[in-house]
């Protein structure tokens, strides 16, 4: 029994030293191409809620140095894909809850359901940052400093949240999708409050397989601190400001042209659909039921421009390595595709001009000629090449800066999505005045957005290592 025992233990280690060995050196690209799917999983239910992420640094500078025998990055992705339920549960069932707390159907604000729906989506907001920070990490450590799988694993991530969007559009837009769970519609929930349900438990289903199939079939190597290391005595937010301070130049310039760039992209995220149904078809959401009639229409014809621009989005991911190379390199791929996002976000400005020719010609109430229809929805489409860019390359040159520089690669990223939530919260305080200057329109932020992507553009060209 001595000899078995020691025998077992002898495979045992074995197993674990050829394990060790194996996590030490890059992984093979389908390892990656696994962990890189949760984005559909986790994009599926975002564009459900036609929200944006806000990170956090705290997620990656935790998961860095996370001890547990699952790994760095394991524990942190499946406490997201949890909390990530438990949020959809909230936020799909909130009519429901808040009714058998007392809630008045009849009555047109239920304030239990609004508090709950809110808990729903704040939990949400903190789980897709709990999980999509790890699994960026987990990416670049994967890749193990290799700077071509780092790039390509990151335009896979960037693919699947095309797929992911695409997925949460298409369930979005079925209107009959509660018959498949009929058990959604009760009293405090019709028809569209059911559909959005089943689109829940749709998303719900496909994260959780993605990630136990990724958590499963991927290693992840045990991190153990170093004995004589003196900065696992430092506290959190000494670290995250000791970050900024021995931050080399690379990692500066790549914040700069990441703080440029989203302040580029987020008036249009955030007005895009509102933009089709107010300055291209001329509704108005406030206004009597003609003008709220027009802007619906706009807004369903929004629905498919970002349909196109996230299969778009999903096509030139998977081009984005090939591309790269024949451009001589990531950041004159991010400078290129930062000009069309400039001209296209500049171009808005000639479509509603022409919009609004049409109207002044055959009427206030007449629908956008076909040619204007188009233009639009060509700039929905081309937007799409450079927001594959800004969801894959920005990461990949943090994760192979941070890993010659050694430093975290959680933390890392903590620190590069910092400079895309400041300006996010620069935009969302900013546009507002500036558009109510100019009548509530939202091409003042457009035009702001277009001049910052020109100056990213600039920045990326010349700056950046």
């Amino acid at each position: 029994m001595s000899d078995l025992q020691a025998n077992k233990d002898e495979t045992t280690v074995d197993r674990q030293s050829s394990s060790s060995v194996d996590l030490d050196g890059p992984s093979p690209l389908r390892k990656m191409i696994s962990v890189a799917s949760i984005a559909a999983g986790i994009q599926f239910g975002w564009a459900l809620q036609l929200s944006l992420l806000t990170p956090y640094p705290s997620v990656g500078y935790f998961s860095d140095r996370c001890t547990s025998r699952f790994g760095r990055r394991r524990p942190f992705i499946a406490m997201g894909a949890l909390l990530v339920a438990v949020s959809v549960v909230l936020i799909g069932y909130a009519a429901d809850f808040g009714h058998s707390m007392g809630d008045n159907i009849d009555k047109p604000v239920k304030m239990r359901a609004v508090v709950i729906f809110a808990l729903g989506f704040w939990i949400l907001d903190v789980a897709n940052n709990t999980l999509q920070g790890p699994c960026r990490a987990f990416l670049g450590d994967l890749a193990a400093g290799d700077a071509k799988k780092t790039r390509t694993a990151n335009a896979f991530f960037s693919f699947f949240m095309a797929v992911g969007n695409v997925l949460g559009y298409a369930a979005g837009s079925y209107t009959n999708l509660y018959k498949i769970f009929p058990f959604t519609m009760t009293k405090a929930c019709d028809i569209y409050c059911a559909n959005l349900k089943s689109c829940f438990f749709l998303s719900i289903t496909l994260l959780l397989v993605v990630t136990i199939i990724a958590l499963w079939y991927v290693e992840d190597k045990q991190w153990s601190p170093k004995a004589d290391s003196d900065n696992e005595k430092t506290p959190f937010f000494g670290e995250i400001f000791g970050a900024f301070k021995v931050m080399k130049r690379p990692m500066w310039m790549l914040l700069i042209v990441t703080a440029l760039n989203w302040i580029a992209w987020f008036p249009f995220l955030l007005y895009d659909t509102d933009w089709m149904g107010r300055e291209v078809y001329g509704g108005d959401s406030k206004g009597d039921d003609k003008m709220k009639k027009l802007y619906n229409q706009g807004i369903h014809v929004g629905a498919l421009g970002l349909m196109l621009n996230s299969i778009v989005l999903g096509v030139m991911s998977l081009g984005i390595e090939g591309i790269s190379r024949k451009m001589g390199g990531a950041k004159r791929l991010w400078g290129a595709v930062n000009i069309i996002l400039a001209v296209c976000l500049a171009m808005t400005v000639l479509v509603t001009k022409k919009a609004e020719e049409h109207r002044r010609i055959a009427g206030p109430m007449a629908l956008p000629t076909d040619g204007i229809r188009a233009g639009a929805l060509t700039l929905f489409a081309l937007l799409g090449i450079p927001l594959a860019i800004t969801f894959s390359i920005p990461f990949a040159l943090a994760s192979i800066i941070s890993s010659s520089s050694g430093a975290g690669e959680g933390l890392s990223l903590g620190v590069l999505n910092m400079a895309i939530v400041i300006p996010q919260m620069i935009v969302s305080f900013g546009v507002g005045p500036i558009d109510a200057l100019f009548g509530g329109e939202n091409l003042p932020g457009f035009v702001v957005g277009a001049i910052a992507a020109a100056i990213s553009s600039i920045v990326a060209f010349t700056v950046l290592p």
